[in-house]
């Protein structure tokens, strides 16, 4: 295993406030060509897109880029991450840009993972904890640990229907107190269990020093517009989701750009327009054509490949799983919803700077 600084990295105080101050942050898909092997001049383009449109990040070898990269027979993880970081470094960012590694399986894998991230210069490891129901809550909060002992950590609560588990109020309380977690990705799609994360990050210590960021696509707005508000001990705590972490933002990105923006300036206000609620279901309307619920989110990853397709982003929707397709009848709901709400898209944007993007240098 490779050696590593007893100091773990730690994020800067600028990216730190602009972390809690919420970012919109894509989850960055992986561009394949007909043969099902990296499409690096497409890959390329889909970081600078997302420069472009103003993220203030890119999540990178996370559930979006396809959890195959990881296999030898593939041996992706290192030359994507490496693909993102060459273009945030290329593009001279002037404003706080996160990068942020997703991170997987049991922890000997999770730390050479995070170690391959330290080395590329990412910021915050997304931790995921998918696919190791044989580790208890402790194996799981021992392995935490030690990742953020070398790298901050964004915590990820991952809906069951695709991998993730079920955790009590319990983890999510003793996992805000690990020092350098740095915030807490809530993607359960289910209120009650949002709810004991953001419970739990209220009643830490830490509370102040950990964001809430929405990973859930069935509800991204109405997070988006809510403070959550408990007595802790006597004392009256509040804490918002600031942003987003979402597969759902690596398409029409500019336009999630744009309604972060919205929210920032009026949530703080008494009263919020019924208009919200519209536009809540709307993006979550256009959501279930993407990310395909109907079929039990099999079509999720297709589906972001088929709006950036249309787009020009990508040249096809070709997973490293060749059984991985759009299901039947999804293309033609993403028909529906790009004719139902063309408000949400930014078809323009793209073409306007796709042969910029596309371009070698």
């Amino acid at each position: 295993m490779a050696a590593h600084s007893a100091k773990p990295r730690t994020l800067s105080a600028e990216l730190a406030a602009a972390l809690r101050e919420g970012l919109v942050i894509p989850a960055h898909p992986l561009a394949l060509d007909e043969n099902r092997k990296l499409d690096a001049e497409s890959q390329r383009a889909l970081t600078r897109y997302y420069i472009a449109s103003g993220a203030g990040g890119v999540a990178v070898g996370v559930h979006s880029t396809q959890f195959e990269i990881r296999e030898p027979k593939h041996d992706l993880f290192e030359t994507v991450l490496a693909m993102a970081a060459e273009e945030v470094a290329r593009a001279g960012i002037e404003r706080p840009f996160i990068q942020v590694a997703g991170i997987c399986g049991p922890t000997d894998q999770a730390l050479r993972e995070t170690d391959v991230a330290l080395r590329l210069g990412y910021d915050a490891a997304l931790l995921s904890m998918g696919g190791l129901a044989d580790l208890t809550e402790d194996d799981l909060m021992s392995r935490t640990r030690r990742v953020a002992e070398r790298m901050p950590v964004i915590g990820f609560y991952l809906q069951p229907s695709v991998g993730g588990r079920i955790f009590t109020y319990d983890f999510w309380r003793q996992f805000a107190e690990i020092p350098n977690v740095v915030a807490i990705k809530m993607a359960p799609f289910n209120r009650y269990q949002t709810l004991d994360v953001a419970r739990a990050v209220c009643s830490s210590s830490r509370r102040d020093e950990i964001a809430l960021y929405t990973g859930n696509d069935d509800n991204i707005v109405v997070d988006l517009l809510t403070a959550f508000r408990f007595d802790v001990g006597g004392e009256l705590v509040e804490k918002p989701i600031v942003g987003g972490l979402l597969g759902h933002w690596a398409v029409w990105t500019r336009r999630a750009v744009e309604l972060l923006e919205e929210i920032k300036r009026i949530r703080g206000s008494e009263t919020i327009s019924r208009e919200w609620l519209t536009r809540a279901i709307q993006v979550t309307d256009a959501n279930a054509a993407f990310f395909d619920p109907a079929h039990h989110f099999e079509g999720c990853i297709p589906g972001i490949h088929e709006v950036l397709r249309r787009q020009g982003l990508m040249k096809g929707v070709w997973c490293l799983n060749p059984e991985e397709t759009l299901s039947p009848g999804q293309a033609e709901e993403i028909d529906r919803v790009y004719a139902q709400y063309p408000h949400l898209n930014d078809d323009d944007f793209v073409a306007a700077g796709l042969s910029r993007w596309r371009a070698s240098e």
